[in-house]
């Protein structure tokens, strides 16, 4: 199988077979052009679980450790939790990851639905 994997913006294609790995080819990454001002943008439509701003005064947020896409909630509003209790699976690169509590409370919002793609950073729940 071949892998394109990118690391301080170099790009190594490298091929795994059999459990060895070989270095294919090695190059700069390169941002993606800027749109020419003659070109209209189109309107950006939201991705379903964008990090949207915390609202004020109904908790902690527990956020997004890394991206991936949300596949449980094992919380509801209004639940009592501890410290270290496991919110969510978060799934990112084929592994499904416990996003856990980081206090104890209650969870005041859910800010993310099963299915949703997030990012580094995410707010995903809020804990009074």
């Amino acid at each position: 199988m071949k892998y394109k994997v990118t690391l301080n913006n170099r790009v190594y294609e490298v091929e795994v077979e059999h459990g060895e790995a070989m270095l294919i080819d090695e190059y700069e990454a390169k941002a993606p052009a800027a749109p020419t001002p003659a070109a209209a943008p189109a309107p950006a439509a939201a991705p379903a679980a964008a990090a949207a701003p915390v609202p004020a005064g109904v908790g902690e947020a527990v956020t997004s450790p890394m991206p991936g896409n949300i596949l449980k909630i094992n919380v509801t509003v209004g639940q009592k939790v501890n410290e270290g209790d496991v919110l969510l699976i978060l799934e990112a690169m084929k592994m499904e990851n416990e996003v856990v509590s980081t206090k104890a409370g209650t969870v005041s919002q859910i800010l993310v639905n099963q299915g949703a793609v997030v990012e580094t950073g995410t707010a995903l729940v809020l804990i009074a």
